[in-house]
């Protein structure tokens, strides 16, 4: 098998990108600054994955033998990369097992002597401003701010099992008093070809509809199967009590909602389409702010989305959803253009966003929006941006104007986040 360098050249990036920074100066001649792989093969050479020939050259258009590919991985190796890239470099190693055991390099030794428990992180500060006209006339205004550390061990079990974790501790920065510190979810999460099965308290997030319907924690099963087209069958409890949402959180009630879920998703290049039906059982539910009766202890809510991304600047999707339990807030929608991405690895990259946001409280339980509150019931326009200034460094900033939905007065937020990733 051999491949050229500049198609080998992606993969040798991947797995020597975990390193240091770009180099400053290209040793090759024959790639000049304006190159479109100049910045990709000065890092990679300063790294010491690639070396070139002895007249200077790198001869980025010649078919590469196993043996010289052998040499690449085996360097990448010997950088202890971790997470995306530990799994890549495992895949060449394979490939290439026994051009490394010619090369000297004990692969079935590096695998068993090889850290079991990975840890990433993040530490974030977050703000919100919240102004929302009263029927007096007048603007009540009330803000928050919190700080929190968080950390996302991953633990090895087999080649096919995983526990995935978070632990986060919080407390009130707009005052200084000390927050809590819990295990916000943590499951076993198993992969076979194209299932996955998960289960244990995990990230509950609605993909169909891109969190129009939920962004949250659950606590039970999953299974994900297929690969273009996704089924994915959930099934547990929510702590739904625990959400703040005025419109259907009542007292004295028990603090789970009973849930099954279904999400039907279709991802390939540019476009993806998902449909989902969810639905919820519990006490919570009982009152007239979400049915006439105030006696339905049910929520049964379908949801469509989709996106198509043009190029890598612009995308556009768009979201709706409905309880069809609910007689009243019980209808959500979303449409939002994206203009380039932020990259945490990457300083200096940034994007942003013009969103419009219809968010009914009774059928947006726990949405992903930064700028909106289910509690609120709201509709309007949201724009955000994000920036990286440093590498795994990141600024957001959102405002959201619009009205609500219960008394049609304005009502406005403004968010901004610093976050540390390690």
């Amino acid at each position: 098998m051999k491949k050229t360098l500049s198609a080998a050249l992606t993969t040798a990036l991947v797995i020597g990108a975990a390193s240091t920074t770009f180099a400053a100066a290209n040793p090759f001649a024959d790639v000049p600054a304006d190159h479109w792989a100049y910045d990709a093969v000065s890092q990679l050479a300063a790294d010491g994955v690639i070396e070139g020939y002895g007249d200077s050259t790198f001869k980025g258009n010649r078919n590469i033998t196993r043996y010289e590919m052998a040499q690449m991985v085996a360097k990448a190796m010997a950088k202890n990369t971790n997470g995306a890239d530990k799994a890549l470099v495992d895949k060449l190693a394979a490939e290439f097992g026994e051009e490394l055991n010619n090369l000297g390099v004990r692969v079935a030794n590096l695998e068993r002597n090889a850290d079991k428990v990975k840890w990433n992180g993040e530490a974030r500060y977050r703000y919100w401003d919240y102004r929302d006209k009263q029927a007096d006339g007048k603007t009540a205004r009330t803000d928050k701010a919190t700080m929190q550390f968080r950390l996302l061990p991953t633990a090895e079990i087999n080649e096919n099992w995983k526990v995935k974790a978070r632990f986060t501790a919080t407390s009130n920065a707009k005052n200084d008093t000390a927050g809590n510190a819990e295990m916000t979810f943590v499951y076993a999460d198993g992969v076979y070809d194209n299932v996955e099965i998960k289960v244990g308290k995990m990230p509950f997030f609605s993909a169909n509809d891109d969190g129009l319907v939920m962004d949250n924690f659950f606590s039970g099963a999953q299974l994900t199967a297929g690969k273009d087209v996704k089924v994915i069958l959930e099934a547990g409890r929510w702590d739904i009590a625990g959400q703040g949402n005025s419109f259907i959180n009542a007292a004295d009630v028990k603090d789970h909602a009973g849930y099954q879920g279904i999400q039907v998703n279709y991802e390939k290049d540019k476009i993806f389409a998902g449909v989902g039906y969810r639905h919820f059982n519990s006490t919570v539910f009982k009152t007239v702010n979400y049915s006439k009766s105030g006696n339905d202890e049910d929520a049964n809510i379908w949801s469509v989305g989709g996106k198509y991304t043009f190029n890598n600047i612009w995308a556009l999707g768009g979201a709706y959803a409905q309880n069809t339990k609910a007689d009243s807030y019980n209808k959500s929608a979303s449409v939002q253009l994206d203009y380039k991405k932020a990259n945490k690895v990457n300083a200096g990259s940034w994007g942003a966003f013009l969103g419009y946001r219809h968010v009914g409280a009774n059928v947006s339980l726990a949405p992903t929006f930064d700028t909106t509150r289910a509690a609120a019931n709201v509709k309007g326009w949201d724009l955000g941006a994000t920036y990286i200034p440093f590498k795994n460094t990141l600024v957001t900033l959102g405002y959201f104007n619009g009205k609500q939905l219960n008394n049609d007065r304005k009502t406005q937020t403004m968010y901004a986040r610093l976050s540390y990733f390690f």
